[in-house]
Formats: structure tokens, C-alpha cells, sequence
């Protein structure tokens, strides 16, 4: 029979847009997002005692890909974006039920306006993706050290980053250290389709974190931030 699964908050991140999300939680740790939760859920009594635990696993909907239905088979960007393998030997965002998982760091717990607001750090999610559950994290039992990660045992290669002067011109106000940290921490994974890496590559990209629309391009030497609008 199916069965109906109600959001219980949504997440509030710097990640406007998939092309910038980092492809695993962790990767961008100066990023900060928030679950603001909602309905029967937005309860303190919901989260009481939960600033025990250093880590969540939080359950989402991958939302944007709902409609587009599932594959029984799909292409991981760490084997290159050509090689098939099967979607449950993969984190690949079209799946059956279009339901992700994330273990992410918890900052703190603040009521704000009438709404329980989870402060969450290295969230891996787009701004307004649906939670549908959370859980803590337990160490002695979802830390596994002997545990084998296939194609993905490495953690992935990162680029230098480096900012133009017009681009750091234009970083402004109070949050200005942390928004630049999390633009260089994301392009540092380089969000580019996985077939253009080690190619040489003329195009310039753009990708929208917080309120900037951020132009980059990509070469040998790595990064380059030109503006941001």
C-alpha cells in the first residue's frame, strides 16, 4: 500500500540552485543552514535534549527530481560521469522514492518568530528542500572504521581557489569572511559536469550561493573567481 510522508520543516542553506550543492555533507564545513521547522513539528518539545549529540542524520526528499521519475541505472561523477552502475550502489538523486540522507553537523537549537530553528553545519542540501525526518548520530554504532567505500573510498581532489580583485571588491558586510570561505570551499570541488575535468576548458560558469551570482572559470591553475553580482 502506499504510504504518505508529510515534511515536518524545510532547510535554509546558501546553495540556491543544485549546480552548487557539494556532492557529499561535509565538504563545505564553513557553510552554515538551518531546518525551520513547521506543522505539529514546530515544537520545542520536538527537539528537547537533542543538543546532546554533536551530529544528525537528517532525511529529505530530493524534490527538484520528483517528477522526473527514477533509473535503474545511473552514471556517479566519481567514475568519470560514464560508467553505469546500479542507483542502489549509488547516492544518485533519481531514486524510487526520491528520499536522501545526510549525516551533518548540529551548531544549535533557537526559537525565532514563533518557529524552532535547527543550526546545522556542512549540510550538503538546496535551500528549501523538504526534511522529513530527523535523527541523531551515534557514533559506536554509525561509525563504522572498517567499512569499505567503493568506488568512493577516497575523499575527492580539490582545486586552488583564488579571488580577482573586482570579486573581492565586491564581498561586503558582516558575514563577508564566511560567505568567502564557503564560495572558495565549493568551487574548490569543482561543481562542472564530471566529464569536462582534466579537459581544457575555455567556458565561463556561474553559480548562485547566498545573493550573489558567482562567475568562475576553470584551468590548469585552477579557480578563478571573477565577479560576483
Amino acid at each position: 500500500m502506499p504510504y504518505q510522508i508529510e515534511p515536518i520543516g524545510v532547510i535554509r542553506s546558501p546553495y540556491k540552485e543544485k549546480f552548487a550543492v557539494p556532492r557529499q555533507p561535509g565538504l563545505v564545513p564553513s557553510a552554515r543552514s538551518e531546518i525551520v521547522l513547521q506543522g505539529d513539528a514546530n515544537a520545542l518539545e520536538a527537539v528537547r535534549g537533542i543538543e546532546q549529540f554533536s551530529h544528525l542524520w537528517l532525511l529529505f526528499l530530493f524534490d527538484q527530481n520528483l517528477d522526473a521519475g527514477w533509473r535503474p541505472t545511473v552514471r556517479p561523477p566519481r567514475l568519470g560521469g560514464n560508467e553505469r552502475i546500479g542507483v542502489f550502489a549509488s547516492r544518485a538523486t533519481f531514486r524510487p522514492n526520491g528520499i536522501g540522507m545526510s549525516a551533518v553537523e548540529l551548531i544549535g537549537v533557537r526559537q525565532q518568530d514563533g518557529n524552532v530553528i535547527i543550526e546545522l553545519g556542512g549540510v550538503d542540501l538546496v535551500d528549501g528542500t523538504p526534511i522529513v525526518d530527523i535523527k541523531p548520530y551515534i557514533p559506536y554504532s554509525d561509525s563504522l572504521p572498517h567499512a569499505q567505500g567503493g568506488f568512493a573510498s577516497d575523499e575527492p581532489d580539490t582545486l586552488p581557489v583564488q579571488f580577482s580583485e573586482h570579486a573581492e571588491s565586491q564581498l561586503t558586510g558582516k558575514h563577508m569572511a564566511r560567505q568567502r570561505a564557503v564560495i572558495e570551499e565549493v568551487l574548490a570541488q569543482d561543481p562542472r559536469p564530471a566529464y569536462k575535468k582534466g579537459k581544457v576548458d575555455n567556458k565561463e560558469y556561474a553559480v548562485h550561493l547566498f545573493d550573489y551570482n558567482v562567475r568562475f572559470t576553470i584551468s590548469d591553475a585552477g579557480v578563478t573567481v571573477l565577479a560576483l553580482r
